[in-house]
């Protein structure tokens, strides 16, 4: 089939700066209300003057990444601000750009608009106020005409990090699969055991064979860790073996890693794309949708909280206590407990409790036993640590800087058996706890099918020469994000929309909520609705630190 014509914006551009051209200077990023006043034109992202593709600022979670974050604006009308991602041509210009293989793929010549169109973004907030600015929006990820790396000259490598989820072992599978299949790529390496494996363990050949049915098995073929990130170690290992993709699969930790190695990257002008992969089985990595192995999460819960169903019924007094994932975000018990209507008590991080007095928990399962003769209880690992650390003392963080939490399932088990045995009233509770058989199954369908779309994104984006961004859905559409936007506060359950008053509708439980908790809840639900219309508006862009890392 004929190539289709190649668009402006997508071939090389020259530098418009001339030779001597200094680093940029410190600038103040306008607001979205400021662009309001002018009258801007939406550009591409290789269109707009190098002196000003790229501006590093000190991240605000700082003690993981001491590099500087990138930080590009292209204004528009009536607001509109795209919050763009950083490209190898900005700091190697004059780069050669070859037609896409896709063109000549037969899978994908029966698609009638297969390339997207190089000015298509992703709006952040989707409900916006007539009057309102159009507020952020990101880059729509999808293959474009002309890439920036030929399959032959491509060597990928696959890393994954942190703790286990369902669907690494298919994305791991599909970004293998999607570069050799849609790009004729035959150079992947996966790096084993975590970003200490760049420098300290052995790596090992992917090919499309070899991943054939991987996404069958929970895990992650790879292996995985926490901690081990040494940036320096990390880049002399992809420049030595010559990898010129990096593909980076974790949480907001190893997406923080992510983002230092690609600073690293830029700073010596290596020809390499650093993309991640963002996973967490918590659903707590902000902007996105949702994160992949979520909905098989919260399917594999229905067993635990069945299991406890069948036990509380079955005995006089019998309590079923289940506790979940949600180490800060409560999302797998909130849908858990929606999706299975025989939980009359879910506990979050999000939502502060107490036991005692009237509207207490205590008094609340007493009314339930008599009621109904039994109660199932769900509650997320990281609910009522306040409560917990005025009775026992922390125990130190994890190898990737997280806080271990105390075991709010056995104390509140404790708990609850020593007041309706000092009450004289007999109970049998069964606990619960699933967390390490949720984290290892394999995805279910639907995780399957989000993995596929994440996996091939990311690789578009890396073969059109985006690096240091991160693939995410917004708004049901797959775009590229900039790292430090994922990585500067994490998702929470809202305790004041109406999500979770189905919750307390569904469950009949108190909302254990003084007036102060719920004004303290709306005024930071406020906070973060200004902070998604107007993101970049606070950022007082920092003066160039092609340094890299410390």
């Amino acid at each position: 089939m004929a190539p289709p014509p190649a668009s402006p914006a997508d071939s090389a551009a020259p530098d418009p700066r001339p030779a001597s051209a200094s680093a940029p200077v410190p600038i103040t990023v306008p607001s979205p209300r400021e662009l309001l006043h002018h009258h801007h034109h939406l550009v591409d992202r290789r269109d707009t003057p190098r002196g000003r593709a790229w501006e590093p600022e000190p991240t605000r979670r700082g003690e993981a990444m001491d590099g500087a974050a990138v930080v590009k604006l292209v204004p528009g009308e009536a607001g509109y601000v795209l919050e763009d991602v950083p490209h190898v041509s900005d700091y190697l210009p004059d780069l050669p750009t070859y037609p896409n293989p896709l063109q000549d793929n037969p899978a994908y010549s029966v698609v009638k608009q297969y390339f997207v169109n190089p000015d298509d973004t992703v709006c952040q907030k989707i409900v916006v106020h007539k009057d309102g600015p159009r507020g952020n929006h990101f880059r729509r990820a999808g293959p474009r005409q002309r890439v920036y790396f030929e399959p032959d000259e491509v060597h990928a490598c696959i890393v994954t990090c942190g703790g286990l989820c369902p669907g690494l072992n298919t994305v791991i599978r599909e970004i293998v699969c999607g570069l050799s299949d849609m790009y004729g790529v035959t150079k992947i390496l996966g790096i084993q055991g975590g970003y200490r494996g760049f420098y300290a363990r052995n790596t090992i050949t992917l090919t499309p064979k070899s991943v054939n049915d991987i996404h069958k098995r929970g895990g992650t073929i790879l292996g995985s860790s926490r901690g081990g990130h040494d940036t320096m170690k990390i880049v002399d290992s992809i420049q030595d073996r010559g990898i010129n993709q990096v593909y980076v699969i974790g949480g907001d930790g190893t997406q923080r890693g992510a983002g230092v190695i690609f600073e690293e990257v830029r700073r010596r002008g290596l020809k390499v794309s650093v993309a991640g992969i963002p996973k967490t089985i918590d659903n707590d990595i902000p902007v996105i949708d949702k994160s992949f192995g979520f909905d098989t999460a919260v399917e594999e819960a229905q067993r635990a909280i069945n299991a406890a169903h069948v036990e509380a019924v079955s005995a006089e007094n019998g309590i079923g206590l289940v506790k979940l994932m949600g180490r800060h975000s409560g999302f797998i018990a909130h849908y858990a407990t929606l999706a299975s209507r025989d939980v009359d008590c879910c506990l979050i991080p999000e939502s502060p409790f107490y036991l005692e007095g009237e509207g207490g928990l205590f008094k609340y399962i007493e009314k339930r036993l008599k009621d109904n003769g039994h109660m199932v209880i769900v509650v997320a690992e990281g609910a009522g640590q306040k409560l917990i650390a005025e009775t026992m003392q922390s125990i130190g963080k994890d190898a990737s800087g997280n806080e271990l939490l105390l075991d709010v399932g056995l104390w509140l088990s404790q708990k609850i058996n020593e007041y309706f045995k000092k009450n004289k009233m007999t109970i049998n509770l069964k606990y619960i706890d699933p967390t390490y058989m949720i984290r290892a199954i394999p995805s279910n369908a639907s995780d399957n099918v989000y993995c596929t779309l994440l996996a091939h994104s990311v690789v578009h984006g890396a073969m059109a020469g985006y690096t240091g961004f991160t693939i995410g859905q917004v708004n049901g559409r797959h775009c590229y994000i900039p790292f430090y936007r994922i990585t500067e506060k994490q998702n929470r359950v809202s305790i004041t929309d109406r999500m979770w008053a189905r919750l307390l509708s569904s469950t009949n439980q108190p909302s254990f909520l003084c007036n102060k908790v719920v004004e303290e809840a709306k005024k930071e639900q406020e906070r973060t609705a200004q902070l998604i219309d107007g993101s970049p508006s606070h950022r007082k862009v920092a003066g160039s630190n092609s340094g890299g890392t410390k």
